[in-house]
């Protein structure tokens, strides 16, 4: 991302952002609630970011949906430690009764979208309501504190990625935008492997 920067001389308040978002999925990986904290951060001014490029699906899914649920999550992360440490305790029993309310609630919330972006006249409306959707179901397998939270932001990754790249496409001022997102889905994998070895961990240490 700060390659990108000096080879093209974007704005520093992109290339700021970038690593505020990219630094907190290393911490969110290892199950650091400090992790949610940046996540906010990066939420708002990604919002800001995202308006300014007409990204309206972007923007509302991150100021609407994504900030509110960090701050779900920075919630939930803090009422549930692992052992009394900075790990958060990983619950990887979603259930039938979160399971429901994930995909009605997921398809409710794409639907509305779909047609508030739309009236909008949102840029890339497809894709961007495709990214409102994973990035619902991320957002809220985060707040459960689910290992596959970090796949369906993964599956985001790749849509914010193309949304980017067309941007930057417009406007090289957006490129450490699609670099971060590449540096996000690479991270966003190592953070599901993290978490799995997380569960299974902790998982032995009970049955000890």
């Amino acid at each position: 991302i700060s390659i990108s920067y000096c080879f093209f001389f974007v704005y520093v308040w992109s290339l700021i952002i970038s690593l505020f978002g990219v630094t907190s999925l290393f911490f969110l990986a290892r199950g650091f609630v400090i992790g949610q904290v940046l996540m906010i951060i990066f939420s708002i001014n990604y919002a800001l970011i995202s308006y300014s490029f007409s990204y309206y699906g972007e923007l509302l899914t991150y100021a609407g949906m994504t900030l509110p649920m960090a701050v779900v999550s920075l919630v939930s992360w803090i009422r549930h430690p692992y052992k009394k440490t900075a790990e958060v305790e990983v619950d990887s029993k979603l259930g039938l009764k979160k399971a429901v309310f994930l995909a009605v609630s997921a398809v409710v919330v794409t639907v509305i979208f779909y047609f508030i972006l739309k009236a909008l006249g949102t840029a890339n409306l497809l894709p961007s309501t495709f990214s409102v959707l994973t990035s619902y179901i991320a957002a809220t397998l985060t707040a459960f504190r689910n290992p596959y939270f970090a796949l369906g932001y993964a599956i985001n990754d790749l849509v914010l990625i193309v949304l980017w790249i067309l941007a930057t496409m417009a406007d090289l001022s957006y490129l450490p935008m699609t670099v971060c997102f590449i540096v996000f889905f690479i991270n966003d994998m190592y953070g599901f492997i993290c978490w799995k070895k997380m569960e299974k961990r902790q998982k032995e240490f009970i049955n000890n």
